[in-house]
């Protein structure tokens, strides 16, 4: 179901709702929107690494600055060049380029998730990468046109709370949760653009019915919505719910700053099950980058030893790298019993947005 972010929906569904989806501070004193040039929807030449890039670069950041802002200071002081960022919400930006269209002044958009990227690469609007870069990370985790590659990794899991619920009182599939018997014990975020990048997985692998008829199920188990993950587990802590759907990284942060006391574990999905989606936070190159060897250097950067052992010290995530270890109280990646699936697939956010809303969740 690859189907592409559409043109019409992009600025004003996408925008105005699926801004809430994905977090991101507003920031900008960029160039305002221009209408969408056509464009082919086969990737460009790839762009060749540059040792050493001169002159700015224009990032356009789906990622946090309080997450992926240390590292930008970082790339910004290592090459010299004048770095610029725009962050905002995954989805708005991604819309927020399609509207750009040529006149678009970003040279990298830095996604927090696969479906926005794949929803560019279906405009034609990616360059293709060096093999040199795509080849860091395996196949899964990288775009089967190589036009965006992923650079860290989150997966879906359940979390739990410990003192009411050991894992063997668990559901071995999502499907499980629309069981009455948890009725007023679910938390989740259906804003939240994690939740609804499962969703869209849940929609490519079972179709639309199927994804419609999990949304209701868990709906009429009357689930207490939050806004986001961290309030999810807050709320497991507090007692007020007994399971929460959330990414796996939540929970190690947590743990962090409040030690192995805090009563919330996560469960990792077994058999391939949708509930246990592997996604990626990734990167791209436009085709219309004004600068493109400065675009390659910052991807390249996301990719070397030092980034990656930033993703999995500082943010949890599962460094993508062959190589670098993730946090060694997460189950490793490779063993992780992940769905199949090409992540540029989860492209239709609009139409996931459309049938949460149908499902009456929204």
């Amino acid at each position: 179901m690859r189907s592409s972010f559409p043109r019409a929906l992009g600025g004003a569904l996408a925008a105005v709702l699926l801004a809430a989806a994905c977090g991101g501070s507003a920031s900008s004193a960029l160039p305002s929107s221009e209408p969408l040039q056509t464009s082919s929807a086969m990737p460009s030449t790839p762009t060749s690494p540059s040792a050493s890039p001169s002159g700015s670069v224009t990032i356009y950041s789906g990622r946090s600055e309080s997450l992926v802002g240390p590292l930008v200071d970082r790339f910004r002081a290592a090459t010299g060049l004048d770095v610029k960022v725009k962050y905002a919400g995954t989805s708005e930006l991604s819309a927020t380029i399609l509207e750009e269209g040529d006149a678009s002044p970003a040279d990298v958009f830095f996604a927090q998730d696969a479906g926005a990227l794949g929803a560019l690469a279906a405009e034609g609007r990616l360059a293709g990468l060096p093999n040199a870069t795509l080849d860091r990370v395996d196949r899964r985790f990288r775009s089967p046109d190589g036009v965006w590659v992923g650079v860290s990794g989150r997966a879906r899991v359940v979390a739990y709370d410990t003192r009411v619920l050991t894992e063997a009182d668990l559901p071995t599939s999502i499907l499980g949760y629309t069981d009455p018997i948890w009725k007023g014990r679910i938390g989740w975020a259906p804003t939240n653009g994690s939740f609804q990048a499962f969703v869209t997985a849940f929609r490519v692998l079972r179709g639309d019915e199927a994804a419609k008829a999990w949304l209701e199920g868990i709906q009429a188990n009357e689930p207490k919505v939050y806004d986001g993950n961290d309030a999810i587990l807050a709320a497991i802590a507090a007692g007020e719910v007994e399971v929460g759907f959330v990414n796996h990284y939540y929970l190690m942060r947590q743990l962090a700053e409040q030690g192995d006391t805090f009563p919330v574990r996560n469960q990792f999905l077994p058999n391939g099950d949708i509930g246990a989606l592997v996604n990626v936070a990734g990167a791209g190159i436009l085709t219309t980058a004004p600068n493109p060897s400065a675009a390659q250097a910052f991807i390249d950067y996301l990719l070397t030893a030092e980034s990656q052992e930033y993703f999995a010290g500082e943010t949890y995530e599962y460094p993508l790298v062959v190589g670098v270890p993730a946090d060694p109280r997460l189950v490793p990646l490779a063993e992780i019993a992940a769905p199949d699936i090409d992540l540029s697939d989860l492209a239709d956010l609009a139409g996931t947005l459309r049938l949460i809303q149908e499902a009456g969740v929204l």
